[in-house]
């Protein structure tokens, strides 16, 4: 008799939670076992998202970890902001300085004044946000840029 009470017991407890299991979205607060399918959709969200991120990212003048190559044409002038590094790898430009100074020229340790002829492959720092930056002199000018900055 026991033994039977056991088994019914058991049979009844299986359908109920076998119903449950069965009549439940998976993911959801009444059965959160997360399936392959959900994972999928929110995986495909979150790929959305990045892509959508990077995209606006892309289409603007964000500051970034990487160097971007920008070319420059004779007359254009590229404003940077604080902390901006600048890498001119060909063409001619002279440098913009500001009441308080030039731009820092951190390969050889000087500071290149208003006007001075900016050399090629090395690194450039702009100090302050306060306009100085690069004069291009030569059609097909190449800099290496990383921070802000605007072209004029």
């Amino acid at each position: 008799m026991k033994f039977k009470r056991t088994i019914v017991t058991l049979g009844v407890a299986g359908l109920l939670l076998g119903s449950t299991v069965v009549f439940s979205e998976p993911g959801s607060e009444t059965d959160p076992v997360v399936s392959l399918s959900y994972l999928n959709i929110k995986l495909e969200e979150i790929r959305d998202y990045i892509d959508e991120k990077i995209s606006d990212r892309s289409d603007q003048n964000v500051p970034g970890d990487s160097l971007v190559v920008v070319e420059l044409q004779n007359g254009q002038i590229l404003e940077g902001q604080a902390g901006t590094e600048i890498i001119k790898r060909s063409g001619e430009a002279v440098a913009i300085a500001s009441s308080l100074g030039g731009l820092s020229n951190v390969t050889s340790g000087v500071d290149i004044a208003d006007g001075a002829n900016v050399p090629s492959n090395h690194l450039l720092i702009v100090p302050r946000s306060d306009g100085r930056g690069i004069l291009v002199t030569k059609d097909k000018t190449f800099v290496m840029v990383r921070g802000e900055y605007n072209i004029k």
